[in-house]
């Protein structure tokens, strides 16, 4: 990989880290399909109420999975990707939702909390755009899916995940994992294996 002139990563054919990231995003199994369709959203879904953000969206398939969703993400490709699927998605810029105050009942961030080095800035901002009482839903990965890709930042067990969203006026309200329950072995052997930490916004 090398930066071109607008500082952006690709690789020596043109192909961009944003382009290489969707491709990767797009090349995940159908069984994985499957497993977040019929088992991974509807949880998530249980616990989000009202209008949503998707914060780190991706490709967009939890956005097409949940109506009253919008996604945002720093990645131009990605986000082109979602818009011509029909989703509502929009960019942002590192640390700054393109949203007014209080414009969310809830939020989500799936699997993407570890990839910020420090994302207290970030968290408020999520603050900002919650309205009181406003509830996210953080999900991150266990010893396995951590290991498995190298742009992970910070390691987040239940202890640090409460107590960084803590440092930024969010309280606890239910932690859960998936795909099953809580398991050091599932952690150290299945990729999917994740914790999942829902909070509520201090007024």
């Amino acid at each position: 990989m090398v930066r071109n002139l607008s500082g952006c990563l690709e690789r020596a054919d043109g192909v961009t880290a944003a382009e290489v990231y969707g491709e990767y995003l797009m090349r995940r199994s159908r069984l994985s399909g499957v497993y977040r369709r019929y088992f991974l959203y509807p949880r998530i879904c249980h616990r989000l109420h009202g209008r949503t953000v998707d914060v780190g969206c991706g490709i967009g398939d939890f956005l097409q999975f949940r109506p009253n969703t919008i996604g945002v993400d720093i990645n131009a490709h990605t986000v082109a990707y979602c818009k011509a699927r029909g989703l509502d998605a929009r960019l942002m810029e590192p640390d700054v939702l393109p949203f007014e105050d209080g414009s969310f009942d809830s939020a989500l961030m799936d699997n993407v909390l570890e990839h910020i080095a420090e994302p207290a800035a970030l968290l408020r901002e999520l603050r900002r755009v919650l309205r009181g009482g406003g509830r996210v839903l953080i999900g991150v990965p266990g010893v396995l899916g951590w290991d498995c890709d190298s742009d992970h930042k910070v390691r987040y067990d239940e202890a640090s995940l409460s107590a960084t969203l803590g440092t930024c006026d969010f309280e606890p309200v239910e932690t859960f994992h998936t795909p099953l329950w809580q398991s050091a072995w599932l952690s150290r052997h299945l990729r999917q294996y994740c914790v999942f930490g829902l909070y509520q916004r201090r007024h």
